[in-house]
């Protein structure tokens, strides 16, 4: 009787023991794929918090508060509100510098990725030794900003350039390339107009790949040629890379400060002195820092580009919406 007893009894435990462990197989599995996931995801968000988040916070402390050299070292730096923001606004060499900036950074863009979209229109079209050609088109976007400025400002020596000894033979005079105050903001755009083309003409090569040979095709049947076919076909389906390419651009412009700083210091006065250039000149330039006033600067940037960055996901949004 009890030997009877005990094996159903037995094995109703076993069952119930084996109904149980299914269920605490699938949560375990769920914890070591939870667990696994955050190891890979915490190389990623340490970086994010010691090189973004970090220095963005620090950036907002300095620019929101008083900081002199003694509390920049020792700490207890008075809330300062707006003020350094206001102080900034007010003074004189602001506005020259954020218009020096919108024309620094817009006259970049309008011929880098009008030159950009021209080269990569041009080699889309096979013919020998392109892949060559376009890898030598690279070189400016591959050269250390160092050098890239230090050659221009070398080309564009008034005294022994050799832009002013091209111009000397077809009978033109010299120009003050980087000491003139008419062309000091000239001779940094055209450096950064040579190296940021490469760019362009890497992500709009890429994005005309995309763009498939049948919806020509069917353009040539309805009798699309040339400029027809560039303004109602690759022009509008190029537009999502046209879009951020013009938009990763303008983030990059806006906050160029080697070939500036190299070429021109931001002068002769400031007549190429741009937001970047005019923040470091606040916090490194002087014999007395001002830190905070150099942070709201460096804010205000930020701010510009936060915005420009917003319409851009916005303007995106609408046109998946149509």
């Amino acid at each position: 009787m009890t030997v009877s007893q005990t094996r159903p009894e037995a094995t109703a435990t076993g069952r119930a023991a084996e109904a149980a462990r299914p269920r605490r197989r699938p949560a375990a599995r769920r914890r070591r794929a939870q667990l696994t996931a955050w190891g890979f995801l915490a190389p990623v968000v340490a970086y994010l918090a010691i090189f973004y988040v970090l220095p963005l916070y620090k950036n907002l402390d300095l620019a929101f508060r008083h900081y002199t050299i003694r509390s920049f070292v020792f700490g207890g730096a008075p809330f300062a509100g707006l003020s350094n923001f206001t102080a900034v606004v007010h003074n004189p060499t602001f506005w020259p510098a954020m218009v020096h900036t919108a024309v620094f950074v817009f006259v970049s863009l309008a011929f880098q990725f009008s030159i950009g979209l021209a080269l990569a229109i041009f080699f889309l079209k096979n013919f020998p030794l392109s892949s060559l050609l376009r890898a030598l088109f690279l070189i400016p976007w591959l050269l250390p900003m160092l050098v890239s400025a230090s050659t221009w400002s070398w080309m564009l020596n008034s005294d022994s350039g050799v832009v002013n000894s091209l111009l000397g033979r077809v009978g033109l005079g010299p120009v003050n390339w980087l000491t003139s105050p008419h062309w000091a903001l000239v001779s940094v755009l055209i450096a950064n107009i040579w190296i940021g083309i490469p760019f362009n003409l890497v992500i709009l090569y890429s994005g005309l790949q995309a763009i498939s040979a049948d919806i020509y095709e069917a353009a040539a049947i309805d009798g699309a040629r040339g400029w027809k076919t560039f303004w109602h076909i690759t022009f509008p389906l190029l537009r999502p890379v046209s879009a951020i390419t013009l938009l990763l651009g303008f983030i990059y412009t806006l906050k160029v400060f080697d070939i500036v700083w190299i070429m021109t210091r931001g002068g002769p006065a400031t007549s190429s002195t741009t937001l970047a250039i005019w923040s470091y000149q606040l916090g490194f330039g002087n014999l007395l820092p001002d830190f905070s006033s150099a942070a709201a600067v460096g804010t205000i940037l930020i701010v510009i580009a936060l915005v420009f960055g917003l319409a851009y996901a916005r303007l995106q949004r609408r046109l998946e919406e149509m």
